[in-house]
């Protein structure tokens, strides 16, 4: 994607070496029970789940939502001189959907990507060929783009799976406008949006019919296209900017009404209001001149998202440095007087507090001080101070043994979070950035 003038040097010269090591980042939360409560590092999720069409047991399957996200770098998470994996709209959206319960997400957005590549991507994905990096759009920067395209079978299974596919994808068609509408007379500039919302249209109109032949059922939800141009840089230009702005949510409002009209879910993310007034501070426009949402920006794009899918959206903030993990148990941070502690580095917590959160029965042997608990047809056995937990009756070792631990005038059998969680079943994910555990039954 080249820029003229000032975009020359904007965000899409993404370094191969940097989205190399985006490889793995396709899920953000990662298995709870490798936790440290000293460092918060966790062994990185490997992205093969996205590429591969794993068997999970059914019982997880059937309750998990399971979203898969398509398009551009803004789908990626990219951000301007990048040194950690991405935290952008997808980590937040699948920490939304944690809130709600089990959660799997697939992230199969391409850096530099047009509604005109997405087009291939899609086409290619529903007829079930393989296509090289080139053929799904010529020099795009994103150096994982050709595993994409080698891999189309693997993500059909995906998006047949899924029940929500999310899309950010149009920016790249339009970004030239940042750079010439300032030169373009009102006639000029009203002929060439009106090419590209033609483009635009065709294009999306195409990828949605793909995904929707591919899974008739998912719910659709795209985003609108927020104008990145702030007001200091010329009131003339940001008004022509944000006429050609709204001209596109007009539009994609249009094409999502026909879909509706059709049958299909198709839902728009209205994200490009929240940008309005806030585009030097929601986007790295004035210190990089590049239009990628910042983190502000990120965060507001989620939260339009998780609206459009849930209705709702709650701002999750990472516990203060030297403090416990947070535990969030189907949706509801535990909040109790027996707080969860650190010890030799790592988060316990109170097993009553997981067995009251879940509504599973325990019942304490005072005489081999263990605790038993059950959940449906699940038990699992802790013993105070011993390297293994029994689930079921078979033996589990641990390396993080139950002690007591008294608060106030009450011993209180304390347990890593996931030793006992995922011996119920239930699962577990760890989200770094938040140092926050979800548990959903």
């Amino acid at each position: 994607m080249k820029r003229k003038r000032i975009w020359k040097n904007t965000a899409v010269g993404l370094s191969a070496s940097m989205l190399a090591g985006m490889l793995l980042f396709t899920s953000s939360a990662l298995p709870a029970h490798a936790a440290d409560a000293k460092t918060g590092v966790l062994p990185v999720a490997s992205n093969e789940a996205s590429l591969t069409a794993t068997k999970k047991d059914a019982t997880a399957v059937t309750k998990e939502f399971r979203v898969v996200t398509l398009g551009d770098s803004i789908t990626v998470g990219y951000e301007p001189k990048m040194t950690t994996l991405p935290y952008g709209y997808v980590e937040r959206l699948q920490e939304q959907g944690l809130l709600h319960g089990r959660t799997q997400v697939d992230n199969f957005g391409i850096a530099g990507l047009k509604t005109s590549g997405l087009k291939n991507f899609t086409n290619a994905i529903k007829e079930g060929k393989t296509l090289t990096s080139e053929a799904i759009q010529p020099s795009l920067p994103d150096p994982r783009a050709g595993q994409f395209g080698a891999n189309t079978a693997a993500i059909r299974e995906s998006i047949a799976q899924a029940n929500l596919v999310a899309m950010t994808i149009g920016g790249n068609d339009v970004s030239e406008l940042l750079g010439t509408a300032n030169t373009m007379s009102e006639q000029e500039l009203q002929e060439k949006v009106k090419e590209l919302l033609s483009t635009y249209t065709s294009n999306v109109t195409a990828i949605i019919n793909d995904i929707h032949a591919i899974n008739p059922t998912a719910r659709i939800v795209i985003a609108d296209q927020y104008q990145p141009m702030p007001e200091v840089a010329g009131k003339e230009l940001y008004a022509k900017l944000m006429k050609a702005s709204q001209g596109f949510t007009q539009t994609i409002d249009g094409i999502a009404a026909q879909f509706t009209a059709q049958g299909a879910d198709v839902k728009v993310a209205h994200v490009a209001k929240d940008f309005i007034g806030g585009e030097g501070t929601m986007t790295h426009m004035i210190k990089n001149r590049d239009f990628h949402p910042n983190q502000l920006g990120y965060a507001a794009i989620a939260e339009e998202f998780a609206k459009t899918i849930w209705g709702d959206y709650t701002k999750l903030t990472a516990p203060d440095a030297g403090q416990p993990m947070n535990i969030i148990v189907s949706g509801k941070t535990l909040s109790t007087p027996y707080k969860p502690v650190i010890r030799n580095g790592k988060n316990f917590v109170a097993i009553q507090d997981i067995v009251n959160a879940v509504g599973a029965k325990t019942v304490w042997d005072n005489k081999t001080s263990t605790a038993t608990i059950t959940y449906g047809d699940r038990t699992v056995a802790v013993k105070i101070g011993a390297n293994a937990v029994k689930v079921n009756g078979s033996s589990v070792a641990v390396d993080t043994p139950a002690f007591l631990n008294k608060v106030g005038k009450e011993a209180k059998t304390y347990v890593p979070v996931a030793m006992v969680a995922e011996g119920l079943g239930f699962d577990v994910q760890y989200i770094a950035k938040l140092r926050t555990v979800f548990v959903n039954p």
